[in-house]
């Protein structure tokens, strides 16, 4: 995780490390704010993820996640399917309901948990109807219609489908739509010690098995990411650590483990050599 902290010139230098030392996917996310970055410039996720294809040439691109409080599913498509045609069909489309306090900042109303909701599985599916080749399309809060051109460039395949998720609704969402699943916790997850927080995820995992039964899905055909860092759990603060953490994930059924990046704000910062020291353990 790349957070979109400062000037390009400063984030360019982490992308190329991350697709230097054998990261599979650099991840950026989409705020409007945040409070881990008061005062800070925090550059727009996909033209970003431009900048980043063109500054690598292996490292997959991603963002995690993109806001659906803030996200339409027609420019959602338009700017996801533009930088997987860029980027040579590296993008991860990771998408997530978004945080109230960016609806706050988009459109000046913070929204509710529920209509939140509610707009991230229209964004989803509403998503998924563009690059169906939909011309019109109804959903609870959004809708299209008289769209005219066509879902992507021509020879570009859809991006992963990311989608992050916690609760059941959400889960269920995921369970039914996406390519891969991705959680950090879930909102008052980051006050855990680790022993609950571990235990939390074991629980959201098992939940997440029961949302693909109930989808008719086979749990093992969605690949699961964790995002560590955020909270008491942070992996990058040694070697031991790091690979302590993936084997905790791994067992817990999680294919990507997700780590910030060695320079991100609010004190998640590490040693560069930390990450390359355990990424030569864990290949």
């Amino acid at each position: 995780m790349i957070p979109p902290v400062g000037p390009w010139r400063a984030q360019e230098r982490w992308y190329r490390w991350a697709d230097d030392i054998g990261y599979d996917v650099a991840y950026t996310y989409d705020h409007l704010t945040h409070a881990t970055a008061p005062g800070m410039w925090l550059s727009e996720a996909f033209t970003t993820l431009t900048a980043a294809a063109g500054a690598t040439e292996r490292v997959r691109l991603g963002t995690l996640v993109a806001s659906a409080v803030f996200r339409t599913p027609v420019t959602l498509a338009r700017v996801a399917m533009t930088v997987q045609d860029i980027a040579g069909g590296r993008l991860v489309l990771g998408l997530g309901a978004g945080a109230p306090t960016c609806a706050l900042a988009d459109h000046g109303v913070r929204d509710e948990p529920r209509a939140m909701a509610a707009r991230f599985a229209d964004v989803v599916r509403g998503y998924s109807a563009v690059l169906d080749g939909a011309t019109d399309w109804e959903g609870s809060t959004l809708s299209f219609h008289g769209l005219e051109t066509i879902a992507a460039p021509s020879g570009t395949p859809r991006p992963e489908l990311l989608l992050a998720a916690h609760g059941p609704r959400a889960l269920a969402l995921a369970a039914t739509h996406a390519d891969t699943w991705n959680t950090y916790g879930g909102p008052g997850s980051t006050a855990l010690d680790a022993d609950e927080y571990w235990d939390l995820l074991g629980r959201q995992a098992d939940g997440f098995v029961r949302a693909c039964a109930e989808a008719g899905r086979a749990p093992t055909s969605v690949r699961r990411s964790l995002l560590l860092g955020f909270g008491r759990v942070r992996p990058t603060t040694s070697v031991g650590e790091y690979v302590a953490a993936a084997e905790r994930a791994d067992a817990l059924g999680f294919d990507e483990l997700v780590v910030y990046g060695p320079d991100s704000p609010a004190g998640m910062d590490s040693d560069p050599a930390v990450h390359e020291r355990a990424l030569s353990r864990l290949r």
